[in-house]
């Protein structure tokens, strides 16, 4: 059943266990999840959440200096958290292997996909996230096959 699109509001921190498990629900079968939103609007503390509902014991933070990290879950599948905030171009995504990591089946975890747009992989799961006019976040969900 495609449930998509779909919007998600969190007002609470307290939700998130519930909104995370709900996303691995809507996206399980597709390995490249997309996070689009400004600084400071929880893409990371999404990301960290959801690295926990899939197993992953190791600590979870952004890659921001690192570009990417690699996570194993309890069943000892990869898990890899991208974040291209501080890359200039496409090249350095490409130079790190990017590609490799989007066709590997894997889940990969993208922040600040739009400095890669050329790149983005199909199908793949775009999360748009946004701070409404209580502080509570918006989560627009679309799975996107070309």
């Amino acid at each position: 059943m495609n449930t998509l699109p779909a919007t998600i509001r969190l007002q609470e921190l307290s939700e998130l266990d519930t909104v995370a498990a709900s996303l691995l629900r809507i996206g399980e079968h597709v390995p490249v999840w997309l996070f689009n939103g400004s600084m400071g609007v929880g893409k990371t503390t999404l990301i960290k959440k959801l690295c926990e509902k899939l197993g992953v014991k190791s600590i979870v933070q952004s890659p921001t200096f690192s570009i990417v990290n690699e996570y194993i879950t309890e069943k000892g599948l990869p898990v890899y958290h991208f974040d291209f905030y501080r890359i200039k171009t496409e090249f350095e995504a490409l130079d790190i292997g990017v590609e490799e990591y989007f066709d590997s089946g894997g889940f990969c975890f993208v922040e600040w996909p739009e400095k890669i747009e050329s790149l983005w992989p199909y199908p793949h799961l775009l999360i748009n996230l946004s701070i409404d006019e209580h502080g509570g976040r918006i989560l627009e969900i679309q799975e996107k096959n070309n």
